[in-house]
């Protein structure tokens, strides 16, 4: 019998002690609870949460208008939409709440990038400086009550899995030993059931194994929080609320991340 995912990266990333983070709680000043946060160290970049946008394009019906639509239509099969079939919008049809974060949409989807998008609206890709999130890209949701189908907003708190595939292979590729390097990842209680806020859930394992923990079962979302060498050269911080991942290391380390064709990563002040 071949071992499931999940299974598989809980064998490879076994419980560590929640100690580790106490450097993080202190370089941050923070619990972590939406995630411990580093300065740069002593550079830093976002990674953006992918964008899809469906072969329609932008509608002028928010997603919860179209929620509500399908809600009240008979027959799951109808086109609420022209040309965008309910199964293009849920994972599910006849589950409009089945919705697979971090996952690419579909096969009628194609990747959006954030400065594409920006350009469009006229809204920059960072207001103010802030780190992406809710805030992001306030006149296309003002625009239709809400996100309009046609475009789907950025997982919040989860790299899309490809997205964090790269990461880790940009990683690696900036780390002295490679895919030997020894790392720690820590999942914020919020999404290990939000049970036990005391003793922090932490596992370690090696660099070449992190592509696994998107299959983790400790979390309900992808991927863990934080992600950390052992030598502390670079930190990984995925925040809970936020639409972007942050990563401080090295200076060469930022600049692949900028310089990268696959992923979407800025600066910030």
């Amino acid at each position: 019998m071949h071992a499931s995912p999940a299974d598989l990266a809980a064998a490879r990333w076994p419980l560590a002690a929640s100690s580790e983070t106490d450097w993080l709680r202190e370089l941050a000043a923070d619990d972590g609870l939406t995630g411990f946060m580093p300065p740069p160290l002593p550079d830093a970049a976002w990674v953006l949460h992918s964008l899809y946008e469906h072969d329609v394009g932008p509608t002028g019906m928010s997603f919860p208008a179209y929620l509500h639509a399908f809600l009240n239509t008979t027959g799951t099969g109808r086109e609420i939409v022209p040309g965008l079939d309910p199964a293009d919008v849920f994972a599910d049809p006849t589950d409009p709440f089945a919705r697979s974060a971090g996952e690419h949409p579909g096969p009628r989807w194609h990747r959006l990038r954030w400065a594409e998008l920006a350009r469009r609206t006229g809204d920059p890709v960072a207001a103010g400086g802030r780190p992406p999130g809710h805030g992001s890209f306030p006149s296309l949701a003002a625009a239709a009550g809400g996100w309009p189908v046609g475009i789907t907003a950025p997982s919040e708190g989860s790299l899309d899995r490809a997205d964090w595939n790269r990461l880790v292979d940009l990683l690696t590729a900036h780390s002295p030993q490679g895919p030997a390097t020894r790392c720690f990842a820590y999942y914020t209680p919020l999404v290990c059931g939000a049970e036990d806020f005391e003793n922090l859930c932490v596992r370690t394992g090696r660099l070449q194994d992190a592509k696994a923990l998107y299959d983790h079962p400790d979390a309900e979302f992808s991927g863990p929080t934080n992600l950390w060498s052992h030598d502390r050269s670079w930190v990984v911080c995925t925040d809970y609320d936020l639409w972007a991942t942050k990563v401080a290391g090295p200076a060469p380390l930022v600049e692949s991340l900028l310089a990268d064709r696959e992923i979407e990563a800025v600066r910030l002040p």
